[in-house]
């Protein structure tokens, strides 16, 4: 019988932005901006949510949430029972917006899973946890900053998907432009091409490769680490405006690239110019106020 802590578990999750350019489903970074949830074990079976903030309204309110899925997953891989649950959302990280939201759903329910079972630590270890989180994601690059925060390599070694952090040289910062209209993550991928050449393969190697050098000792870099030749281009039919606002700004020496699938811009910058690139944002787009966030999942216990 699977004994349970008393009292309402609570985790915070970050958003993330993935890819970075030429790094597909391989690079990550945590951003500042976090959606908030809280699970208690109640006496009757089912669940019960309540969601506020983004997706409210939208999101289902049943079995079939994300996070619920999500943590159902992580119980049952810890050999414990499924409990009734009442469930709290409060979510700031936009929804459909490469911004990482489904990671942080699923990273959420993982980790609310292992702080809800008395001795869950023991059961399942940060890289257990990432693993599930991975699995019920598809690929790593988002769940890995979300669930291990700062700057993330994710990689499948032939067994299982594994992620390492990179430490940030802390002269980077980050803008994201958010557009108003969202492009889902499937939209995005199925305009993907089954095949690259050679030579964009290569290129590609090569930018991530620098890309990791420039992140971590080298931002002078960031302009030519940060091209790709991959999957940007390949989904403008998607967000004409998110490839057109790359390549502007870009040309004006700016490393900018597709958050994730898309369609927010994120753009690295320092200090000094943040504020003058946050002013380069198309009307009607929001500019979000992030930082690169150090931390991945917390939770608190009560």
């Amino acid at each position: 019988m699977t004994t349970f802590v008393s009292g309402p578990v609570t985790v915070s999750v970050p958003a993330t932005s993935a890819n970075l350019g030429p790094g597909f489903d391989t690079l990550g970074l945590a951003l500042s901006l976090r959606d908030r949830v809280s699970v208690e074990v109640v006496d009757r079976a089912g669940v019960e949510i309540v969601v506020t903030g983004v997706g409210e309204g939208e999101v289902p309110l049943d079995e079939t949430h994300l996070v619920y899925r999500s943590l159902r997953a992580a119980l049952e891989r810890m050999g414990a029972d499924v409990p009734g649950v009442r469930m709290h959302c409060e979510n700031l990280v936009p929804h459909a917006r490469g911004l990482g939201s489904s990671s942080a759903a699923i990273v959420a329910g993982v980790s609310l899973a292992r702080a809800l079972v008395a001795g869950g630590s023991l059961l399942m270890d940060d890289d257990a946890l990432f693993a599930l989180a991975a699995d019920l994601e598809g690929h790593p690059d988002n769940v890995a900053p979300a669930l291990y925060g700062g700057f993330t390599v994710a990689f499948h070694d032939g067994h299982g998907f594994r992620a390492t952090a990179v430490g940030v040289d802390p002269r980077v910062r980050v803008v994201a432009f958010v557009p108003p209209q969202p492009v889902s993550t499937e939209v995005a991928r199925g305009l993907l091409p089954d095949r690259v050449s050679h030579r964009d393969a290569s290129a590609n190697a090569a930018r991530a490769a620098l890309l990791v050098a420039a992140l971590s000792r080298q931002p002078e870099l960031l302009l030519p680490a940060t091209e790709d030749r991959l999957h940007q281009d390949y989904r403008e039919p998607a967000m004409p405006e998110t490839l057109a606002l790359v390549r502007r700004l870009r040309a004006d020496g700016l490393p900018a690239v597709v958050s994730g699938a898309g369609p927010t811009v994120l753009v690295f910058t320092d200090a000094a110019e943040r504020d003058a690139v946050a002013e380069r944002s198309p009307a009607a787009w929001r500019v979000l106020d992030v930082e690169i966030d150090p931390d991945g999942a917390q939770v608190v216990l009560p």
